[in-house]
């Protein structure tokens, strides 16, 4: 009985613990702010809750701080926390009580870490903010380190499952960077790869195919390398021939745009039996899911007795599930002065990433609430052989505590749009026009100057989108 006691008091102080409000408990009116297009009040409610840096909601505090100043066109300052965030996601040690907690309670007591793909998309913020300062080498820096981290990400699981594998959109802003800097021949490279992910995974995977833009890229660099072979090649294959689109005596204008607002993170019960097996075994399976967890009742390092786990039927389980917040506006060109149109082509698809990458590791996800679910029933039928009040107790603390980690970066976008456009030297008016079925039309307009030679950027985010659904 003494470890039941022990388990009992822990739940209590969890659920103590668990009734205080942390910074993405109180960022209601903050996501509210951003979702609407209010940055400065975004802003000065991340300034009010500083203190949040220094608490386990400390990494969505980085995140969110960098992509609000970064909208705000704080560049500098944007890639601040955006390396706080990435030191934090490379320094965080596990801590044993930390654990011991979660286990016992449910897993937002814990540090938040970022879901794999959060990590990844640290980068492409800074390798932006980067190319907007105008340092295209450090710009380059952070595009490799995307393709290092989901290196990092899929060497740490098993059979290497993961379909979020490879960025086909950071080789091809590797592309554009390295054109930039008049570097032909690497640029072609990482056209190439970009061109080869998008074919191979991308279109299957996440439903993006090569965009249209990509295809133009890949033919101009072979040409200017005097790739003839490959240029022919990949001519046959798009269906048409290469056109030279670049001005002689102007520059070019790329533009990124950050459509919609990405997924919220909720969760869902999910029900599985317990089917008991030789040798100390169960396990766990919900026939209806195609759901099969063996767990061993020697790996329980809470219980004194695992013969505890023999009363058990069933355990109930909070999963995290996303729920799609999509955009409003599904349709977006650049018009030019003339009159001009050029269609933005999506390149990456953040919702459909986060969606897939969070179904790969759920079966990791439902392994580990298995044992914290058994332990936990397993020691609300102890109280209760010896206490029925206690007993109680501890079924009203395991249902205030059962709950699935449900935090996430909300401030991502749905999904990211370009398009390349070649300009003559000098002065020119640019729009930008959105528009979707039931909206009205979005409207941006700004000038850029365009010097001979040299390539400019842009990013616009719009932010209308539904409300989060299934």
């Amino acid at each position: 009985m003494k470890g039941t006691k022990n388990i009992v008091i822990t739940l209590l102080a969890v659920f103590l613990l668990s009734a205080c409000a942390t910074y993405y408990q109180q960022s209601f009116k903050f996501q509210e702010d951003f979702a609407s297009g209010n940055l400065e009040k975004a802003q000065s409610f991340l300034e009010s809750h500083s203190k949040a840096a220094e608490k386990k909601d400390r990494l969505l505090y980085f995140l969110d701080r960098g992509v609000v100043e970064q909208m705000l066109g704080n560049y500098t300052e944007s890639n601040k926390y955006f390396e706080e965030a990435y030191v934090f996601s490379q320094d965080y040690c596990k801590s044993f009580a930390d654990d011991i907690i979660s286990f016992a309670a449910n897993p937002m007591l814990k540090p938040y870490q970022g879901e794999d793909f959060e990590l990844v998309l640290i980068h492409f913020y800074k390798a932006i903010n980067f190319i907007q300062l105008r340092d295209f080498e450090s710009a380059l820096v952070e595009c490799r380190r995307i393709n290092i981290k989901l290196n990092e990400i899929n060497d740490k699981y098993a059979y290497k499952k993961n379909r979020y594998k490879e960025d086909a959109f950071a080789h091809n802003l590797m592309g554009i960077i390295y054109e930039a800097k008049k570097d032909y021949n690497n640029a072609f490279i990482a056209y190439r790869n970009s061109f080869e992910i998008y074919d191979s995974l991308y279109q299957n995977e996440f439903g993006v195919t090569t965009p249209l833009q990509l295809q133009k890229d890949l033919l101009r660099t072979a040409s200017i390398n005097g790739f003839y072979n490959e240029l022919e090649q990949y001519e046959k294959q798009f269906g048409f021939t290469y056109q030279n689109e670049k001005k002689e005596n102007g520059g070019e204008l790329i533009f990124f745009w950050l459509n919609g607002l990405g997924p919220v993170k909720s969760e869902f019960s999910l029900n599985l039996s317990m089917v008991k097996g030789d040798g100390g075994f169960l396990t766990f399976a919900n026939e209806q899911e195609g759901i099969s967890i063996p767990y061993s009742e020697n790996s329980s390092y809470y219980s004194s007795n695992p013969s505890e786990f023999g009363d058990l039927k069933f355990v109930r389980m909070a999963i995290p599930k996303y729920k799609s917040r999509y955009p409003l506006l599904n349709e977006g060109y650049l018009k030019l002065n003339n009159g001009q149109r050029y269609t933005l082509q999506k390149a990456e698809d953040i919702n459909q990433i986060a969606k897939s990458t969070l179904q790969d590791r759920m079966l990791r996800e439902i392994s580990k609430s298995v044992g914290r679910l058994a332990l936990k029933q397993a020691t609300e039928l102890a109280a209760r052989n010896e206490n029925e009040n206690i007993g109680a107790l501890v079924s009203i603390i395991n249902a205030a505590t059962e709950k699935a980690d449900t935090r996430n970066w909300q401030t991502l976008p749905h999904s990211i749009y370009y398009q390349r456009v070649a300009l003559d030297e000098g002065e020119h008016n640019v729009q930008f026009v959105s528009k979707g079925a039931n909206v009205s039309t979005d409207t941006l307009s700004f000038k850029v100057d365009v010097v001979k030679g040299k390539t400019l950027f842009r990013t616009y985010h719009s932010l209308e989108s539904t409300l989060p659904s299934d």
